[in-house]
């Protein structure tokens, strides 16, 4: 009786505090620090549970590649894993699991980020293990290029043998023509193949120093204690200049490009993107409330078209795929059978077109927004998600406090900044198609 009455309570105090939140400032505390060598250390204390999210996050991603060593940021990310001057390989992980808790690591095109979650009495573990492979990663001939084969082998499986693998690499190949967005994050297999352990010594005393770290830790602790911790294993390690920022600008786009994947599969599919701009770009809301109306979701209107309507369609979805420099909106769909790729794409034209013409309806516009927003707030719920919002905020726009503001954003939303933007950036010379033509192995056939 009494945990039923608990749970209760606690559902409606959490109701209470989604309630006041969404009708203003979504406000947490943050304490601030900056060591001398140029670790930003972000500190979120919460005592809702007795636990602690301990996150380091790096500004280095497949961006920071160049031709030759696509993939080294995902392999480097692995080697974190595979021993330093105290800690065995694969010993990281199986020391936090031993202490009750769970860990992971993460490679984006814009940043490398690592974790340990455990009880809060355990938080000073996480940090030393974290100093430990930031100080004396040791990575050997052996331990590299076996670590170089379980990648290889992740890109086999997520890319070369997966038909949707193939067309999202052929989009971004074909997309961005300058910018290291060219490559997809696994790299390239000729570039897995050749990258040398100079290579990766090189590219992780480049990138893996404290001026461009960002660490944070939210959770059940006390802000002075927590950075006593930080100082005592990271305080010592000497301060390096940050690396230079990606210069490539990615040069305006003259007119529509079209590849062709041809792949083993039975159902053409297709994927259309558009360049847009940076996150933290104005536009990125309005941008973000349109791939929510058009294909994000089951309500959504190409999904409802194709999947529902039409069955033109098994699946149907999409994103504002925002990054540090200007990024992507795409769509894909996989066609049914009998459907081609070119049905699909002049289906998704017409609802574009229609965003670009017809003002959105104030109940799918306001539903587009509360969506994003009540996905927003319920995604600062655990600690652990809260802390990867300040990383990724502080990481990416170099300034935490904007995420308080995200929200409002998406409120402040109207059915003229929808349109607005879709005539701004869904122009057919802003458009990159990728389609895939499913083949048979070599003697076979479709069925009639």
């Amino acid at each position: 009786m009494f945990k039923v009455f608990k749970r209760s309570l606690l559902a409606v105090l959490f109701l209470i505090f989604i309630c006041q939140i969404s009708h203003g400032q979504i406000e947490f505390p943050v304490e601030k620090y900056e060591l001398d060598n140029g670790l930003t250390v972000l500190i979120s204390e919460d005592h809702s549970a007795p636990v602690v999210s301990f996150q380091v996050w790096y500004n280095v991603g497949s961006k920071n590649e160049r031709p030759g060593i696509t993939g080294i940021s995902h392999l480097c990310e692995h080697m974190m894993f595979k021993g330093s001057k105290n800690i065995g390989p694969e010993e990281h992980t199986r020391i936090v699991q031993a202490n009750g808790g769970t860990d992971n690591a993460g490679t984006s095109f814009d940043y490398t980020m690592y974790w340990e979650k455990l009880s809060s009495d355990k938080l000073e573990l996480a940090i030393s293990l974290e100093a430990e492979r930031l100080k004396y990663l040791t990575p050997t001939e052996e331990t590299f290029s076996s670590e170089r084969e379980v990648v290889k082998e992740e890109r086999r499986m997520g890319i070369d043998n997966s038909p949707y693998g193939a067309l999202f690499e052929q989009a971004l190949n074909t997309t961005f023509v300058a910018h290291p967005y060219h490559w997809h994050v696994i790299g390239f297999m000729s570039d897995i193949d050749n990258i040398t352990l100079n290579d990766l010594k090189e590219y992780y005393k480049r990138y893996y120093i404290p001026s461009n770290a960002t660490a944070v830790v939210a959770g059940d602790i006390k802000p002075k204690e927590v950075i006593k911790l930080i100082n005592k294993y990271f305080g010592d390690i000497p301060f390096q200049p940050p690396p230079p920022e990606v210069g490539t600008v990615e040069p305006e786009q003259k007119g529509e490009r079209i590849a062709y994947v041809h792949k083993i599969g039975q159902m053409p599919a297709f994927m259309v993107g558009y360049h847009i701009p940076e996150f933290g770009h104005p536009d990125i809301y309005p941008l973000t409330v349109a791939a929510r109306i058009l294909f994000t979701g089951q309500s959504s209107r190409l999904y409802q078209k194709m999947v529902y309507q039409d069955q033109s369609a098994l699946a149907v979805w999409g994103d504002c795929f925002a990054l540090e420099d200007p990024g992507l909106f795409f769509t894909i769909a996989i066609m049914q059978p009998g459907h081609t790729a070119e049905d699909g794409q002049k289906t998704l034209y017409e609802q574009i077109d229609k965003l670009k013409e017809e003002p959105v309806d104030p109940k799918e516009l306001a539903k587009a927004k509360n969506q994003l927003e009540s996905e927003f707030i319920l995604g600062l719920q655990s600690v652990s998600a809260k802390g990867q919002q300040i990383g990724y905020y502080q990481t990416i726009l170099g300034d935490y406090t904007k995420l308080f503001d995200e929200a409002n954003k998406y409120r402040a939303v109207t059915a003229e900044d929808v349109m607005r933007v879709a005539k701004k950036y869904f122009d057919k010379k802003n458009r990159n198609v990728a389609v895939l033509v499913p083949e048979m192995p070599e003697g076979m056939a479709f069925p009639e």
